[in-house]
């Protein structure tokens, strides 16, 4: 995850890993040998009852370890909320429209959408249903708590709305390789003499590694560390086939191939720990406690997607984006409306100053895939232009 605000140092020596999560993964590879680093990287995040974020504790958010844009301001949402205003107008007003959020936490981004969905299309309010996919059912009580009636279980029968995925695929486990003189090396994780987690190199576990990087023109050089994350594609394509009609909207971190493996300037890759809204590059200290990350391959992303026979509708950053969902017009309203005050409308600037700064959070990529959207579809947010855009339209890299 990334979004890192301003807060006092934390002290991330002090927090310690969780000990029946780390002994379990000592005890799988004392009884099968070195696991993928996608394998511990499943058992860090999302152990049924030990995994990062299975746990009680806050995640993303002020109290967690990283904040993301929802929660930094509701006006993220609220802004987006336009855009599902027009997929709505897009599929003709349908009488029945559902947003499926994956990764929905404790229904920061929901809560603002919904209130937003209110403002923009009170007729679409009346009717939308809100389905929350998390791997820990306590946030969906929550999230239900939030939304009220809005809110639905999610069946996983396919929809017609919006399926949104915000800062998702960073962190679905990954694979992490080497380039060497005779061909890929994968990274696994080992024990050593002393009982600590350590990388240790073999033979890759997949020939699925070497073909993405071959499908995509990218030969790592001697030395070169990179992630491959074939898990993207099988969630992409459940994703997908929960669409019926309408777009689903990625929001995260990454780069096209050519960028992402680019010997130069990633050359040891893009791992990341999260921790008390830190980032360092120690994934083996505070297992079960931190978040783990990796940038996001795009060009995969368009592969499966394209796999999955969705259209490519667009793909933008952050924060050209937001300026065309009219994220400024909202934040006008915040200083000059009527329940206006000083200190709000200056928490709301700052939070959409980093939401729309390229050096921030407003780099990040929106990728947007249609399934049975009209050609001609006015789609605010993602143009190429200031006048709208239909399918098929990408901003430049």
């Amino acid at each position: 995850m990334d979004g890192l605000r301003r807060v006092p140092a934390a002290d991330i020596d002090a927090v310690e890993g969780d000990p029946a999560l780390e002994a379990l993964i000592r005890d799988e590879i004392a009884a099968s040998g070195p696991m993928t680093f996608a394998r511990f990287m499943d058992l860090a995040l999302y152990h049924p009852e030990r995994g990062y974020y299975r746990g009680a504790e806050a995640r993303p958010g002020r109290g967690g370890d990283f904040l993301t844009a929802p929660e930094a301001h509701p006006i993220f949402g609220r802004a987006l909320a336009r855009l599902v205003a027009d997929v709505w107008s897009a599929v003709g007003r349908a009488g029945s429209f559902t947003i499926r959020e994956f990764g929905a936490g404790a229904g920061a981004l929901a809560a603002a959408l919904v209130e937003g969905i209110d403002r923009e299309a009170p007729a679409l309010a009346a009717r939308l249903r809100y389905r929350a996919v998390e791997v820990d059912r306590r946030r969906l009580r929550d999230i239900h708590e939030r939304l009220g009636a809005a809110f639905e279980d999610d069946d996983g029968a396919p929809i017609v709305g919006v399926v949104l995925g915000n800062e998702v695929l960073d962190a679905l486990p990954t694979h992490r390789v080497v380039g060497a003189v005779g061909g890929l090396r994968e990274i696994f994780v080992g024990v050593d003499a002393n009982g600590q987690l350590v990388d240790t190199e073999g033979e890759p576990s997949t020939g699925a590694l070497a073909e993405r990087l071959d499908a995509e023109g990218i030969r790592l050089e001697a030395g070169q560390q990179a992630e491959i994350c074939l898990a993207l594609d099988g969630w992409l394509a459940d994703a997908a086939a929960g669409l019926k009609q309408g777009l689903l909207l990625l929001i995260d971190y990454g780069h096209p191939a050519a960028a992402l493996y680019d010997s130069v300037r990633r050359r040891h890759g893009t791992l990341a720990a999260y921790l008390r809204h830190r980032v360092h590059d120690d994934p083996y200290r505070a297992i079960g406690h931190q978040d783990l990350t990796a940038h996001v391959d795009l060009t995969a992303v368009e592969r499966a997607a394209a796999a999955a026979e969705l259209d490519h509708v667009a793909t933008t950053t952050q924060g050209p984006f937001l300026a065309g969902l009219g994220a400024g017009d909202l934040l006008v309203e915040l200083q000059t409306g009527p329940a206006a005050d000083v200190q709000s409308y200056l928490e709301a600037r700052a939070a959409l100053v980093r939401m729309i700064d390229p050096a921030a959070m407003g780099g990040f990529r929106v990728m947007a895939f249609g399934r049975a959207l009209p050609l001609d579809a006015r789609l605010r947010g993602l143009a190429t232009g200031a006048a709208g855009a239909g399918p098929h339209r990408t901003a430049p890299d």
